[in-house]
């Protein structure tokens, strides 16, 4: 996984090149790291990104911002 250069305000997960679930463990690991009402960027190129992505932010209580593979945009809620 690589952070990137980009014009998103936040943290920026790249996990194109990963298979799931890998990138959605990235944002279950990493999502502490974003203040609540903040938002991160997840990079994900693998098909089953977007279904797993959604179904963990309706399980989690976050909030799936935008869903444009392969950008994905999370509100951290709780």
């Amino acid at each position: 996984m690589n952070e990137v250069a980009s014009s998103f305000e936040g943290l920026s997960l790249d996990c194109r090149g990963m298979k799931c679930p890998r990138p959605i463990i990235e944002v279950a690991r990493r999502i502490g790291e974003v203040s609540v009402g903040s938002q991160l960027e997840l990079l994900a190129d693998d098909p089953a990104a977007g279904p797993d992505l959604a179904a963990w932010c309706r399980m989690r209580g976050q909030t799936l911002v935008a869903s444009n593979a392969p950008r994905f945009i999370v509100r951290r809620e709780s």
